[in-house]
């Protein structure tokens, strides 16, 4: 049985708490996510989804509950300690990399992720040989472009390379933000067929926010559905891989709004 790499225990978040405004954001969340697991997590807006990430990459601490990373209690752990053990994609490609640094700088700032850092060239021709190497895979040209900025890359390339990034330590917890919800249809494509290459390849365990359905099962072996702020359904294995959207939507249609369905697509679900 796989180890359990992250779990989570009555995880519970607050949001202008004891006011009016009072929202529960999270309501006793418990998770167990095992080592190798590409979980896909989908839910209305508002469902609690971008919070459940920053909780575990701990931007935001919960109010109760417990959270462990291999076996480790990092429930008051500050984000840059979270660093060690989780790598992030936001939804927008701007928000991975620094654009006026060049290729090679953004990915030795993300190699050194967690690290202790010295007095020392960051980019030396040992790293730059191999930055090389790796950016080949992307297949977008950006090995022979080291020394150009970043901000000069369009969405894609940036996306794709913030991606690269993420993997390139090949952190405990990979957390998907949304990641492909900023670029056009036929970059969003490549960059999540892209983000399916690396984490099967290194067996990344993943959590990957999506408000589309066919990617939410299509990729992955387990899907988690949030609504006001608790784990509606989980499935995964075969009964994952046999699900369609409309069998999604004919069950829990009910506990996800317009904006969620709208991203379905059905006529593909077959």
């Amino acid at each position: 049985m796989a180890a359990k790499i992250l779990v989570l225990e009555g995880v519970t978040k607050k949001f202008n708490a004891g006011t009016l405004d009072e929202k529960r954001a999270l309501d006793h969340i418990d998770l167990e996510v095992a080592q190798g697991d590409f979980i896909t997590i989908i839910g209305s807006n508002g469902a609690g989804k971008s919070t459940l990430l920053n909780i575990i990459a701990g931007t935001y601490l919960p109010d109760d509950g417990r959270i462990m990373i291999a076996d480790r209690d990092v429930t008051h752990a500050p984000e840059h300690q979270m660093a060690r053990y989780i790598a992030r994609v936001f939804q927008s490609p701007t928000m991975g990399t620094a654009a006026d640094m060049t290729i090679e700088e953004n990915l030795s700032i993300a190699e050194l992720r967690g690290k202790r850092r010295g007095l020392r060239w960051a980019v030396t021709q040992v790293r730059r040989k191999r930055y090389r190497e790796i950016l080949k895979v992307l297949d977008l040209g950006l090995e022979d472009r080291l020394k150009q900025p970043v901000g000069l890359l369009s969405g894609g390339q940036r996306q794709s390379m913030t991606l690269l990034m993420a993997t390139l330590t090949l952190p405990k917890l990979l957390l998907l933000d949304e990641h492909t919800a900023a670029l056009d249809p036929r970059t969003a494509a490549k960059v999540i067929e892209l983000t399916d290459t690396m984490v099967t390849q290194h067996q990344l365990t993943t959590l990957m926010i999506t408000h589309n359905m066919n990617q939410a099962l299509r990729y992955g072996n387990r899907m988690i559905m949030l609504h006001q702020g608790r784990i509606q359904i989980d499935v995964q294995g075969d009964e994952k891989r046999q699900l369609t959207v409309r069998e999604v939507i004919d069950k829990f249609g009910t506990t996800l709004k317009d904006e969620t369905l709208l991203a379905c697509e059905p006529a593909s679900s077959s």
